[in-house]
């Protein structure tokens, strides 16, 4: 069933606190060797943290101009935008529904953001991976039903990734521009997380080059193919980014690790080296392969860099729970070693 097209000049909600930090990294920075400087995402809100509330705000706007008493959504079992939208729902008096890839846990071991979802009261539907391909479908059949039950449902994609979700990096380039311009700076290159490929489509923020390093388990290709095909939509309603073209992204392989949410033991000892160096949480989902990837590229060849270069943190925080034995061992390599 598809959303109604937005218009480009509804208005977003007001469902986080924008525009977010901008800080440098003192200590990462001295041990690196390159100014490393964080667009913080992460506290723009509690529930509504990281950077999905930005495409939720145009996202929602649409779900509540279409009159939806319902909204349906689909991620991983830790999915923060899952977590984000039945959030948002709820703060709008809407009925979140989850296609959710993975199995149901056992009660005890809700943990997370899925522990976040089941307080929400968030209806719930699974899949396997081999399911998951036809999560699109799956989605439009369970609207279905809700409309012929006599509600009015309305579809949010994967990661909130279409051109709609796309308006709200738009918009974050532009404040990032205004921000660095305000303090003097340039950025030889960005680093964001790449899934669904809706962030890195539309932020190619502040005319320098944009990379991502792969959090999920698609391939590059289509990587790149989903951003460009959000970035031409968007730009078909005459909403343009400031910045460079598609040609500049460069998504960053052989980051992914184990594959989605599976992380190494370095991975993770890398992660908490970055928290007791800036006081700052990464998930090991999304932001903390991220900067894994930003350390490994920079020792390879610091040079692609330029002097400058941001890391921008889209939250997760609630990821790193229900991981206590893996993150124990972890520490212990830390506590215990110099990395």
């Amino acid at each position: 069933m598809p959303s109604p097209r937005l218009h480009p000049d509804l208005l977003p909600l007001d469902l986080g606190q924008r525009p977010t930090p901008l800080q440098r990294l003192d200590r990462p920075s001295a041990r690196l060797g390159v100014e490393i400087w964080v667009k913080r995402d992460d506290p723009t809100g509690l529930g509504l943290s990281g950077n999905k509330v930005r495409k939720l705000a145009f996202l929602m706007a649409q779900a509540q101009a279409a009159g939806a008493t319902a909204v349906l959504t689909t991620g991983g079992i830790q999915s923060n935008h899952c977590r984000a939208t039945a959030v948002a729902a709820r703060q709008l008096g809407m009925a979140p529904h989850l296609l959710l890839r993975g199995s149901a846990p056992a009660p005890g071991d809700l943990d997370g953001n899925l522990l976040l979802d089941r307080i929400l009261g968030a209806r719930l539907r699974w899949c396997d991976a081999h399911g998951y391909r036809d999560r699109d479908a799956l989605l439009a059949a369970w609207a279905a039903e809700l409309q012929a039950a006599g509600e009015r449902p309305f579809l949010i994609p994967e990661g909130g990734s279409n051109a709609v979700g796309a308006l709200g990096f738009i918009d974050a380039a532009r404040e990032l521009r205004a921000q660095a311009d305000g303090l003097g700076l340039d950025f030889g290159a960005v680093l964001c997380g790449v899934g669904s490929g809706g962030t890195l489509a539309a932020s190619r923020p502040a005319g320098c080059p944009a990379g991502g390093g792969r959090g999920g388990l698609r391939r590059p290709a289509h990587l790149r193919g989903a951003g460009a095909a959000i970035a031409a939509e968007a730009a078909a309603w005459g909403h343009r980014p400031p910045g460079p073209g598609p040609d500049t992204w460069s998504v960053l392989e052989g980051h992914q690790g184990r594959g989605y949410a599976l992380s190494t033991p370095e991975e993770l000892a890398m992660q908490l080296r970055f928290s007791r160096e800036t006081g700052l949480f990464l998930d090991p989902v999304y932001t903390g392969k991220t900067w894994v990837a930003l350390e490994r590229e920079i020792a390879r060849n610091k040079a692609a860099f330029g002097k400058r270069v941001l890391f921008w943190h889209t939250g997760g925080i609630f990821g790193l729970f229900g991981r206590g034995a893996e993150i124990s061992a972890a520490l212990a390599q830390v506590d215990g070693e110099v990395l």
